[in-house]
């Protein structure tokens, strides 16, 4: 994963044209990095779950043992909190293991998925997970209107949601969870389109970033689109996956 950073236009000799092809070439190349990192850490996370989905000594230790699950998705939930914020302030290999602890502890809590799920209903998803994600990531990538104020109004119905689902495990209504799941994919369709925009702006941004903190922004650039990515697929199993 090499990256090619921005330089001095006026002490590597640049003219304007120059020096906007080489800020060009360094965000693709930053962008293309992003959704490698990505991309690494849900095939870790997907072997995880398949994998322990397969395994009759994981089962019987989860049946016997409910809370280690429990403490996984825990520990799963503080270590992706941790990691967000706490990213900068820590150097790119240990922030880039963290990361892959993280898609690992995901694989454990996911390995359900594939309990409950068929295989054919979690691929067909996954299929269509995958292209409304890259169709969206490719609008905000290269939509020329701001999506700040659209992104502010779903992560506050974003926070509705997660109020609803909690609520729900109390009503246990398949009709509002119906809508929660149709509401999951609206939000998570268009945070994947503000994200990929908000991304692509802070590497642009980052022409005078160290070498490491353009490493760590891209890094943290790929922990939202997997959060992103998950979720979306998530609530669209929930509606097209057949259940065993």
């Amino acid at each position: 994963m090499d990256y090619n950073y921005f330089q001095n236009s006026e002490a590597a000799g640049f003219s304007s044209a120059e020096e906007l092809i080489v800020r060009e070439k360094s965000v693709a190349t930053l962008m293309r990095n992003v959704y490698l990192w990505m991309t690494l850490a849900l095939v870790v996370t997907g072997m995880t779950a398949f994998y322990l989905s397969e395994s009759y000594a994981f089962l019987n230790l989860i049946g016997e043992h409910p809370f280690i699950f429990w403490g996984a998705i825990i520990g799963e939930f503080a270590l992706v909190l941790s990691l967000s914020a706490a990213i900068q302030k820590l150097s790119f290999p240990v922030a880039g293991v963290l990361f892959i602890v993280y898609s690992i502890l995901n694989g454990v809590t996911l390995s359900l998925v594939f309990m409950v799920y068929t295989e054919a209903s979690i691929a067909t998803t996954f299929y269509i997970a995958a292209g409304t994600f890259a169709g969206m990531a490719l609008v905000g990538s290269f939509v020329k209107k701001d999506l700040s104020a659209i992104g502010r109004i779903l992560i506050m119905a974003l926070i509705g949601l997660i109020i609803a689902t909690v609520v729900n495990m109390f009503l246990n209504s398949s009709g509002l969870d119906l809508v929660i799941s149709y509401a999951g994919v609206l939000i998570f369709v268009g945070l994947t389109a503000f994200d990929a925009q908000k991304i692509k702006n802070l590497l642009i941004q980052s022409q005078n970033y160290t070498e490491e903190n353009q490493m760590k922004l891209a890094l943290s650039g790929s922990l939202m689109l997997y959060l992103d990515f998950v979720n979306l697929f998530l609530y669209l199993l929930r509606i097209f996956g057949d259940r065993k």
